[in-house]
């Protein structure tokens, strides 16, 4: 059934017809008139270099991309300003506050309700919608330990400092400080909400715990109700330690398989609120049952709850009432966000990405561009201390005689100078035989979507390095010991800075520690101290996996440059029309490795700068997620493809010409829908034929707006503003 005819479906008589005609003339207006902006008028051709001609006051764009946080994880208890209104775990029941404003469950709490499954039988095949029970108890699984364990996070300067007191302790965290203000650029000389500099909280808040045991640092957490809890409540719990908001915590999995078992898609469960049918009863399960990918090895024994790392980090939420995510909470209040902006691919950061600078997937080719198998069950890198076999296309099937225990899933094991294997991430997704690819086909076709596969083409899902090192070689044919053969080859797929660049229109790539990387490919210098720390994201840069832009030196140096480059830029009033900007791995946010306020550190000091600067009259600043983490969120997710969409999350908007102060758009969106308002502002064409900026904008009733009725649609995001009567 497909996803608006569920909706339709609870509609009656003439009312439903009525709806259904300003349904359709709402559906395809906004197709002719896109259409139409795209036809440049005479003499209206942007110059060579230049900011283009938008159509609209916004002549700067700078999209802020942070890590692997959900919506929900966020803003589970933002309350909006009046006359706006939120979708979030308070404003559905699912948790209350009590009168120090700790969150507590609510009387929906059963709508978040987390169970555990079974998906083994005769077959033991992937399952999206598995046999579900109650977990034993009815306790949620423990949440358990992640990220830095010294007090000094990543930077204690040396062993003698675990477990220093007193004088020692105060010496090694002045130390530890000045490392993280030699290693990192991206933080602002600003205090955070202890009133610490965000270098004191980059040089602090490890666990003091072990690694991957019950953190014991969350209230009753071995007897947590099976559902979301506040990550920072220190009110009831028993222990010394009680976890603060710039502490570190444990990494929730995030790969693709696993995020759409999570999701627990059924039509079986669909209503006219919810027509997809994902209810997202399996976060929790899919944590300790398979974790972050298993390379083909067997499931360890014991097997318990324990054993992937996890637990049930997946379920952990702030609590912007006690004052959690302080500076994110503030451009909220002040300016615009969307509850309904959604990772674009179920999985983690590089699909993502990639889906953000491309509007669609990339997949493994041969020499000569064209699609091929990738290596499975094949000797890789022969003749070198890395050679193995690897496996590289995914196989979610459980292994025989486990719950779900994948076959073959992850981000591959050995090399540096030991023995290759698994690795598995790539998907033929046209072809039901192929592990894992029936369910979800299945489901697609009951909800009536066109999954988007080509024939043949095995698409990458989750994380491998691009086909270009930043000095232009190409690192999939590179057989360095110090290089990993999870590489995807060069991409032949078109990306927005193609489209940019047939425009004449000014874009940049801002990877923070790009400077570093591109001198040291293999990053051989990274490790935490030290001056030459090197934490650039590789699988972040869109265009870093494109062979357009990185076989033409004059690109590179054009387009792909620091975050030092961007705060120059904008200083120096030569900040391009187009900006995108990926902060270190240090300061990204994401869980474990990183911190969430160290994240907002990076974004107040590009919107600082930007405010105090003549562009703060023309320049739009979109701060959002790649991906959810793996968090649990409780809104609408709407299939658009076999690659998602996945979960919602946060997206924020501090920019002149808003509609109101506070502003919360509920229009359906995702990444690519960057890359719609970018085409739309400076009347680009969609990247490709096949590239989802095809897609129209949504069209929803008023009271259901979350859900597109002409599915699949993603918004553009021109409606966060009110540009009055400028030209659109």
């Amino acid at each position: 059934m497909r996803i608006r005819e569920i909706v339709a479906g609870t509609l009656h008589g003439a009312r439903q017809a009525a709806i259904s005609l300003a349904v359709l003339q709402l559906a395809v207006g906004p197709v002719l008139v896109a259409a139409a902006q795209t036809v440049t008028a005479p003499g209206d051709l942007p110059s060579p270099g230049t900011l283009g001609n938008p159509v609209s006051p916004i002549k700067h764009v700078i999209v802020i991309i942070g890590e692997n946080r959900s919506f929900d994880h966020v803003f589970a208890t933002y309350k909006p300003k009046p006359g706006q209104t939120v979708h979030n775990l308070l404003s559905e029941h699912i948790i209350a506050l009590d009168a120090n404003n700790n969150a507590i469950p609510g009387p929906r709490f059963d709508k978040a309700e987390q169970l555990a499954a079974s998906d083994v039988g005769p077959t033991d095949t992937f399952l999206l919608n598995p046999v579900k029970q109650p977990f034993p108890g009815n306790a949620l699984p423990a949440p358990l330990t992640g990220g830095a364990q010294g007090p000094e996070g990543y930077f204690t300067p040396s062993a003698s400092c675990f477990g220093a007191t007193g004088a020692a302790a105060a010496a090694c965290a002045q130390e530890a400080v000045y490392l993280a203000q030699i290693t990192e650029t991206g933080l602002p000389n600003a205090t955070d909400a202890n009133g610490l500099s965000y270098y004191q909280s980059l040089a602090a808040g490890g666990t003091i715990l072990n690694g991957g045991v019950p953190d014991t640092r969350i209230p009753n957490v071995n007897n947590l109700l099976p559902g979301p809890y506040q990550l920072t409540n220190s009110t009831t719990t028993s222990s010394p330690t009680a976890l603060s908001y710039t502490d570190y915590s444990a990494s929730p999995v995030h790969r693709f398989y696993q995020m759409w078992q999570q999701l627990d898609c059924s039509v079986e469960h669909a209503s006219w609120r919810n027509p997809s049918g994902c209810d997202s009863k399996l976060f929790s399960w899919v944590e300790v049952s398979v974790g972050a990918g298993t390379n083909g090895l067997a499931q360890p024994q014991p097997f318990t709850n324990a054993t992937t790392g996890e637990g049930s980090a997946a379920l952990g939420f702030y609590n912007v009432q006690q004052g959690d995510v302080p500076y994110l909470k503030f451009l909220a209040d002040n300016y615009a966000m969307s509850d309904n902006f959604h990772q674009s691919v179920n999985g983690g950061t590089g699909a993502n990405h990639i889906m953000l600078g491309h509007g669609d997937a990339i997949w493994f080719s041969d020499a000569n561009g064209r699609p091929a198998a990738p290596p499975n069950g094949t000797t890789v890198f022969a003749g070198t201390p890395n050679a193995g076999i690897v496996n590289e296309v995914e196989n979610p099937n459980p292994a025989t005689g486990t719950n779900n225990w994948y076959s073959q899933d992850g981000y591959g094991g050995g090399g540096y100078g030991s023995s290759v294997y698994g690795g598995g991430s790539y998907s033929d997704c046209s072809d039901p035989q192929q592990p894992g690819v029936k369910p979800i086909l299945e489901y697609l076709r009951a909800v009536q979507i066109d999954p988007r596969c080509e024939r043949g083409h095995y698409y990458l899902l989750n994380n491998y390095n691009p086909g270009y090192f930043g000095n232009g070689k190409n690192a999939f044919t590179d057989t360095n010991a110090n290089n990993t053969p999870f590489t995807i080859p060069p991409s032949s797929t078109r990306s927005i800075g193609d489209s940019l660049i047939d425009a004449n229109v000014s874009w940049k790539y801002y990877g923070d520690m790009w400077n570093n990387y591109v001198n040291d490919p293999y990053q051989l210098n990274y490790g935490i101290p030290g001056p030459t720390s090197d934490e650039y994201c590789t699988i972040c840069n869109p265009f870093q996996y494109d062979t357009s832009i990185m076989s033409d030196p004059n690109k590179v140096a054009g387009h792909l440059q620091d975050t030092v480059d961007l705060y120059a830029d904008i200083s120096n009033n030569t900040l391009p029309a187009v900006s995108f900007v990926k902060p270190s791995g240090l300061v990204d946010g994401h869980p474990s490795s990183s911190k969430l306020d160290l994240f907002e550190g990076f974004v107040k000091k590009i919107v600082d700068q930007v405010q105090a600067s003549p562009y703060a009259a023309d320049t739009a600043i979109f701060i959002t997620e790649d991906e959810g983490g793996g968090y649990y969120d409780s809104g609408y997710v709407q299939p658009v493809d076999f690659f998602g969409d996945g979960t919602r999350i946060p997206m924020i908007v501090v920019a002149p010409h808003l509609k109101t102060q506070g502003y919360i758009s509920h229009r359906y969106a995702d990444h690519v829908s960057l890359l719609k308002f970018i085409e739309r502002n400076w009347r680009l064409a969609p990247v490709t034929q096949r590239s989802r900026d095809n897609f129209p904008n949504p069209v929803s009733l008023p009271e259901n707006p979350y859900v597109p009725l002409n599915s699949p649609a993603l918004d553009d995001l021109f409606d966060f503003f009110d540009f009055g009567q400028a030209k659109l």
